[in-house]
């Protein structure tokens, strides 16, 4: 299974997502500081990234399985990296707009075509496996990335922290480059249809993740907001830190439990443990005013539990819909993951902001995502889960 291409693809995978988290815990800083937007323009300007992912998907998805994927993938990852040199350059919150909506468009694409490609240098007996160990690397890169961006947003400028992020993206570039796929044979061409931008088995596993992301997307955006409002004296980018030791601790033997047959179990029991998590933190504040240093101790132990719970789903809902999908719609089938999870994301950013700013705090955002994931859970087992049982391919 560690072939040379699946370790270039691992450290590429690291790289990019390292660059992506190094600054995604002090945007909503940088746009407070530079541009005094409210938390309301605040989410508005952070939801165009993931809107822009989601326009994306379900053409990268339909375009990786057209044409050869490893220029696509090289090309997104180009694109993606070169970007981070425009906010250096940005100096109005409209410039920053557009450059954040490319890049959600980059990223969108080059996501896709890594989890495609990966996806084929893997032997399929190990594929769930696999799956785990590609987003072991996401998890290392967002146990340093935001911890990191963090501090250097306590003693650094911001073109300082962009700058570090498009390095790691340079050198995720050559690792790429790196990369090598077997030959995909020409397939005939099929007439353009919906199954070929989304994979309609999906459907319903699609509407389930997409209500889990939602405060998940809250989550990582203003959680180090929430942690400063409520007077927790642990640095914010421990939150992260943590968050990936849950994420990697849990994907080492998910994805084997994937391989097994237990796809769905193994959904489940990262939706129980993930719907406990969000409830206690809509009430961190609550223990803030009683005890600032138990809350501190409770709020890592939060991150650490939230991780394990959405890397015990990530692998397991990547592999649902993999084995639902015909070889030839890897990538629609990637891309339909993905695009679940985008919508998601963009729907807790834009309202997450709004509701800690209307209702009088992002414990109250919380407490709104944290409801969404009993509703997922009741969801799945009740429409999602036999629908899979009934039409998986494998």
């Amino acid at each position: 299974m560690f072939s040379p291409s699946f370790c270039y693809i691992l450290a590429a995978n690291f790289l990019l997502f390292f660059a992506f988290y190094l600054i995604l815990p002090i945007l909503a800083f940088y746009l407070e500081e530079q541009f005094a937007a409210d938390k309301t323009m605040i989410g508005v300007v952070l939801s165009c990234y993931t809107i822009a992912c989601l326009c994306i998907r379900p053409f990268s998805g339909f375009l990786l399985d057209t044409f050869a994927r490893r220029p696509l993938y090289l090309a997104a990852y180009f694109a993606f990296t070169a970007i981070f040199g425009g906010y250096i350059l940005a100096t109005t919150l409209t410039w920053f707009i557009a450059l954040r909506i490319l890049h959600g468009l980059a990223f969108g694409m080059v996501s896709v075509a890594g989890n495609t490609l990966v996806i084929d240098v893997l032997p399929s007996s190990r594929r769930g496996e696999g799956i785990g160990y590609y987003g072991l690397a996401n998890n290392l890169a967002m146990s340093f990335g935001p911890m990191i961006g963090l501090f250097m947003h306590d003693t650094y400028s911001y073109e300082t922290i962009f700058s570090c992020s498009l390095l790691s993206g340079t050198l995720g570039m050559c690792m790429a480059f790196l990369v090598k796929t077997n030959y995909r044979a020409p397939v005939k061409r099929e007439p353009i249809s919906l199954d070929r931008f989304f994979l309609k088995k999906g459907l319903w596993a699609g509407i389930a993740l997409l209500l889990f992301s939602i405060p998940y997307g809250m989550t990582t955006t203003y959680v180090a907001m929430y942690a400063k409002d409520i007077g927790i004296e642990v640095n914010s980018g421990l939150y992260f830190t943590f968050l990936a030791v849950g994420l990697a601790i849990s994907r080492m033997f998910s994805g084997k439990q994937c391989d097994k047959g237990r796809v769905t179990q193994v959904i489940l029991a990262g939706m129980y443990l993930a719907v406990a998590t969000f409830f206690v933190l809509s009430s961190l504040h609550l223990l803030a005013a009683w005890n600032v240093k138990a809350s501190s101790y409770l709020y890592i132990l939060i991150a650490l539990t939230q991780g394990v719970a959405f890397g015990t789903m990530f692998p397991a809902f990547n592999t649902l819909f993999i084995n639902l999908a015909e070889n030839r719609q890897r990538g629609t089938a990637t891309s339909t993951y993905l695009t679940s999870w985008d919508v998601g994301i963009g729907i807790g950013l834009l309202i997450g902001g709004h509701i800690a700013e209307q209702w009088g705090g992002f414990e109250y955002a919380f407490l709104f995502g944290a409801c969404l994931t009993v509703i997922s859970t009741i969801f799945f087992i009740v429409k999602a889960a036999p629908h899979f049982n009934r039409y998986k391919l494998r």
